[in-house]
């Protein structure tokens, strides 16, 4: 799209209501643009372009966002759009504590409220780190003003010695290696120095390299944009791109709400699934779906996830990386893989429609991006799991999880909290084995707070010293997308609001089956509403500030642990202009 075009018409614009009259509020607006040493052929009559960056010194994945917003903006000028950068909150996956989730609703009303506050026609979403993605598109879609996002990339593949290595997954891996006493300190020294080889997130497909998908499956990015490693010089031809395109959604006024449908996140759930992504996207595309007024359920996930094929051989699911992704097609070679599970005829923020782009996706690299015929799953790569321990749903992935433990009975060794959990895992006299069923209480939206990512619980160091490498783990907690090994994650309801997990004592005998999508709790009904009756009363997990908000008003996790009072199709009332 091009600002190019004949017939646009400058009074079309939002921002013309804060520049164009002949009044005194707007002379207050033209003359403090002017103060700044901007003149009226800067921004009367053009689109102004917001750059919501979320770039920050502490968050290593967007570390090259202050060079990539200098060519967004590039690309803005070109179009002959004005370009103003606005920063919003960058949630650091590894240096926010105690979890990026607790604040991804916090982005998200930033982001609708600086959109909506603001004289802006157009926006570009500068995110990448994992919840960065969900905030920045729940707050768009809620604003419903013209916006696309530019993802971070994924860092370039890393290498130790002889051995390609994947950030996070490998990290666990390794990690559980020295632990066992089968790595030495130098070693370990060595993996941590070269283990993230760039800025950039996540090159494995985790949170966030699944959220730049899903970004791309749903129309919001421009075409091969979610895979794209972080710093070529492809990816400074993105953003340059993606400024261009911005200014082409501000004349054409196409809103989220123009081109997101049912098919489209019908679409972006199938991708998900097909590219092995990470169980935390499950969250933000119930809460991203529920913002659009186009709900999706774990209802709608469990019956994709019958039909839809591993395609995707990548960590910690298969072999590759992100790089290696890109290389080999990226998504839409991905898509064209998919064949008829993808409704090409979805629109795209830009107005085209997904079969143009598909019509000239090429698949180069048949081992990464597997056909039909030869996938690395043939179906259920996550699984959404019900039963008694489980009401309302709760999630595995399956394709990462150890195939001889998916179906399985064991004690429980319960964890009331992730203190507790620390402080007793390595006990040498705790009382598991290789068949126990490691159990997690008190860590989802309200009881953690945040639903932080402690869902891969340790593997006891006397086990791993024995040789164990997997064990069932069930919690109301999140995992990395990085993660893998048998764990049962998104526990709903959960403990810290009473749910049956908070009533799991040591011993306890629990059966998981996930070809049969239960997951029982053995224990009979007398006994659960004898121990739900000596349960002491929930305590609040926050007394002021923002936590005390989120505890009071987060859903649960099957819900997408959004606010309560912002789901909806509702844009809020637009400023008034005096």
């Amino acid at each position: 799209m091009s600002s190019s075009q004949p017939n646009h018409d400058p009074s079309s614009l939002r921002s013309s209501r804060w520049f164009r009259p002949d009044d005194l509020r707007s002379f207050g607006h033209r003359s403090r643009l002017k103060g700044m040493g901007f003149d009226d052929q800067d921004y009367r009559d053009r689109p102004i372009v917001a750059l919501l960056n979320t770039w920050s010194d502490l968050n290593t994945c967007h570390s090259h966002f202050r060079e990539r917003a200098e060519e967004i903006k590039r690309g803005i000028l070109q179009d002959g759009g004005f370009p103003v950068e606005i920063p919003v909150m960058s949630l650091s996956e590894m240096l926010l504590k105690p979890t990026a989730m607790l604040y991804r609703n916090l982005l998200a009303m930033e982001t609708e409220e600086v959109l909506r506050a603001h004289p802006i026609d157009a926006a570009v979403l500068m995110g990448g780190c994992d919840k960065t993605v969900p905030g920045l598109l729940m707050g768009a879609i809620s604003a419903d003003i013209p916006s696309i996002f530019f993802p971070a990339g994924p860092m370039l593949n890393a290498r130790w010695r002889n051995t390609t290595l994947g950030s996070g997954t490998d990290a666990w891996k390794y990690w559980n290696e020295r632990c066992a006493g089968n790595l030495c300190d130098g070693e370990w020294v060595e993996i941590e120095n070269c283990i993230a080889r760039s800025a950039g997130t996540c090159m494995t497909m985790g949170t966030a390299s699944t959220m730049a998908c899903i970004a791309e499956a749903l129309g919001f990015t421009l075409p091969k944009a979610s895979s794209i490693p972080a710093v070529v010089s492809e990816h400074s031809r993105l953003a340059v791109a993606t400024g261009r395109a911005a200014v082409g959604l501000a004349w054409n006024q196409r809103s989220p709400s123009t081109f997101l449908t049912r098919k489209s996140f019908h679409n972006a759930m199938t991708v998900q699934l097909a590219i092995g992504g990470s169980t935390n996207a499950m969250v933000h595309m119930i809460a991203m779906s529920r913002r659009a007024d186009l709900p999706v359920t774990l209802n709608d996930y469990d019956v994709l996830s019958r039909q839809v094929p591993v395609l995707a051989n990548l960590r910690p699911s298969g072999k590759y990386l992100m790089e290696d992704f890109h290389r080999a097609g990226g998504l839409l070679g991905l898509i064209k893989q998919l064949e008829e599970l993808f409704d090409a005829s979805s629109e795209r923020a830009d107005g085209t429609r997904f079969s143009d782009c598909i019509a000239r996706a090429e698949v180069l690299d048949e081992d990464v991006l597997r056909s039909k015929d030869n996938p690395i799953y043939s179906n259920g790569g996550t699984c959404i799991l019900y039963g008694n321990l489980a009401p309302h749903g709760c999630v595995i992935k399956s394709s990462a999880a150890s195939q001889e433990l998916l179906v399985h009975r064991g004690r429980a060794i319960v964890f009331r909290g992730y203190a507790d959990l620390k402080n007793r895992i390595h006990s040498e006299d705790l009382d598991v084995d290789a068949d126990s069923v490691l159990v997690l209480q008190k860590a989802g939206p309200v009881g953690a707070p945040g639903m932080p990512e402690w869902g891969m619980l340790p593997i006891p160091n006397k086990l791993l010293r024995r040789g164990v490498r997997d064990m069932v783990r069930i919690s109301d907690a999140r995992m990395s997308g990085t993660s893998y090994g048998t764990c049962v994650l998104h526990i709903s309801p959960e403990s810290g609001v009473g749910g049956p997990l908070s009533l799991v004592r040591d011993g306890d005998w629990i059966e998981l089956d996930v070809p049969s999508r239960r997951l029982q709790w053995c224990v009979d009904e007398q006994e659960i509403a004898t121990r739900r009756d000596s349960q002491p009363p929930l305590t609040d997990v926050a007394s002021r500030g923002y936590t005390h908000l989120y505890a009071k008003h987060v859903t649960q996790a099957h819900e997408g642990c959004d606010f309560d009072f912002l789901e909806g199709r509702d844009r809020g009332r637009e400023p008034d202009i005096y």
